[in-house]
């Protein structure tokens, strides 16, 4: 999108960030973007409701784009007050998984991703929602949220504190029957789900992609399930989250979706865009297709919209 001109707004979640200088960062957005006829304003996101509000009000002012340098749970508290809305999310990676910004091959280097954001497109993408709570990257429910306890205890960031969360609750997470509704069909039971993830992206985040297929317009969420009795034969293959085969894994249940009803035995907390979610023992999963309009590199191939 040709972003001369444009009202701009920046908000900045100063807690996030592995080492990001941030006086570089306002330098790099300062020659970059408060130019060509451009008005941008910078602001500080204090809280999540801090940051919830000051997203409502860029709406009220008329923002064009409202950039947010931060990680996905920032992403999604501020991206989420866009949905509908003709404003569109500009996105600066500076959180430990950055799985929206792998998926859109944002560069992980603030400043380098400033530069592609000032000659990205526009395009509108779809939004996962569970039990009313927007997410853009995935949504899980049963050991792949559990771990996220652990891993939001570690005073270190990165793919191997993440890793080492996995292993822990691997070993103290107690699985339960599932029982599914997908798309109206009939009842099907998941004994005892291990891995239980919704996708709306392809990326977890640190580059494991869970649902590889998965396409941020195509209209679909895409549940990735893998049994407990299958995790042994299925460890020896995480070297496959990787590359992207995934989905090539025999024990690995992928199919694509837009609504979804997951009755558990015990209310669980479950897992929101790197989040945990305070949630009941049922959750309601949907699509909103083309929901939320964000800036992409124009090397992502995205229609311009």
């Amino acid at each position: 999108m040709e972003t001369a001109g444009k009202k701009v707004r920046v908000i900045i979640n100063p807690n996030s960030g592995l080492g990001v200088s941030m006086r570089i960062l306002l330098e790099t957005i300062s020659e970059l973007w408060d130019c060509d006829g451009r008005e941008v304003t910078l602001q500080v996101s204090k809280s999540a409701g801090d940051g919830r509000d000051k997203a409502r009000r860029a709406i009220e002012d008329g923002v064009e784009i409202l950039i947010v340098v931060g990680g996905d749970g920032v992403i999604n508290t501020i991206g989420s007050e866009l949905l509908g809305s003709e404003t569109v999310l500009g996105v600066i990676p500076t959180g430990s998984g950055n799985g929206f910004a792998r998926h859109f091959g944002i560069p992980l280097n603030p400043s380098k991703a400033t530069k592609e954001l000032v000659r990205a497109e526009s395009t509108r993408i779809d939004v996962g929602v569970a039990n009313g709570r927007p997410f853009f990257v995935t949504c899980s429910m049963a050991w792949d949220a559990a771990l996220v306890k652990t891993f939001e205890k570690s005073p270190v960031r990165g793919i191997f504190p993440y890793v080492f969360a996995a292993a822990y609750e691997l070993f103290d997470y107690k699985s339960e029957k599932f029982r599914v509704c997908i798309d109206g069909a009939k009842e099907r039971e998941y004994n005892r789900p291990m891995l239980f993830t919704v996708a709306n992206l392809t990326q977890y985040g640190g580059g494991a992609k869970i649902a590889p297929k998965a396409a941020a317009d195509d209209g679909y969420l895409w549940l990735t399930c893998a049994l407990k009795e299958d995790i042994p034969k299925l460890i020896p293959n995480l070297f496959k989250l990787f590359d992207g085969s995934i989905h090539q894994v025999s024990d690995i249940h992928i199919e694509p979706f837009q609504k979804m009803t997951v009755h558990r035995e015990t209310a669980q907390p479950i897992q929101v865009d790197g989040e945990l979610v305070e949630s009941g023992a049922d959750v309601e999963i949907s699509i909103r297709p083309k929901a939320l309009r964000v800036l992409v590199p124009q090397a992502s191939g995205r229609e311009k919209v």
